[in-house]
């Protein structure tokens, strides 16, 4: 029975990453639920998810190409360096400890993604406001990314728009580019650290990459708003289940 959830949380993450992101909010929860400690929840959600980063990355391969090598090569650079203190992060974090973050990174993951269009919007406005392929920035989204991986995309589109990017699929080649990367780091760290339960992350994986593909013709059905707010709901769920468990 555990093994049947993790299952269709992950099928449905690749879904919900294909339509709208967001897949995190059903495959962390998922492994907690069946007993997972929740530092090992992470990093095993972590795993499991991140080959789509690679099949975004690829779908964009041509808007990547438009990027000075140099300037990718130093993204590239920063984010694995933030995505290892991130991940050692993680590491070191104790179970009860991190249970006391989760609640909090849930629910401004949720928050990120339902405000996602706004923060873009504020961040577009603002373009040029920070230095253009700015190390700083981009090093603290990738720590975060590397300790939880849930509403990175969005962050990191604010932080192209804040850049001066307007793009929209360069913006999301780079993003998915620079998650898998990070992930790839990330990964690393958790695979030493002993963190991953294999046996769920691999079966995840599997799960996820076919949800991937089922999702691509609903994304083109399903009114963005709709899966917007259904995803949110699930975030906001999982915030109050979480705030819940410190209690």
């Amino acid at each position: 029975m555990d093994f049947i959830l993790i299952l269709l949380a992950a099928f449905g993450a690749g879904l919900l990453n294909t339509i709208a992101g967001g897949g995190t909010f059903l495959t962390f929860p998922a492994l907690v639920f069946i007993g997972v400690p929740p530092v090992i929840a992470n990093a095993t959600s972590a795993v499991a998810v991140f080959p789509g980063y690679l099949g975004g990355a690829l779908g964009f391969r041509d808007e990547l190409k438009t990027f000075d090598k140099k300037v990718i090569l130093r993204l590239i650079a920063i984010t694995i360096a933030g995505g290892l203190i991130g991940s050692v992060l993680l590491l070191v974090s104790s179970n009860e400890a991190f249970s006391v973050v989760v609640p909090f990174l849930l629910l401004g993951a949720t928050l990120a993604f339902l405000f996602g269009d706004q923060i873009r919007a504020r961040a577009a406005a603002a373009g040029g406001a920070v230095t253009p392929y700015g190390s700083i920035g981009l090093l603290l989204v990738s720590i975060y990314g590397g300790y939880f991986n849930g509403g990175l995309g969005i962050v990191l589109l604010a932080l192209f728009a804040l850049w001066g990017m307007t793009h929209i699929h360069k913006m999301n080649g780079l993003k998915n580019g620079l998650s898998f990367v990070l992930s790839i780091s990330s990964v690393l760290v958790f695979a030493i650290g002993g963190l991953v339960e294999w046996h769920y992350a691999l079966a995840m994986m599997v799960a996820s990459t076919i949800g991937g593909y089922a999702g691509a013709p609903l994304a083109r059905r399903l009114p963005k708003s709709f899966v917007r707010g259904l995803i949110a709901a699930v975030g906001f769920s999982m915030s109050v289940v979480f705030f819940a468990r410190l209690i």
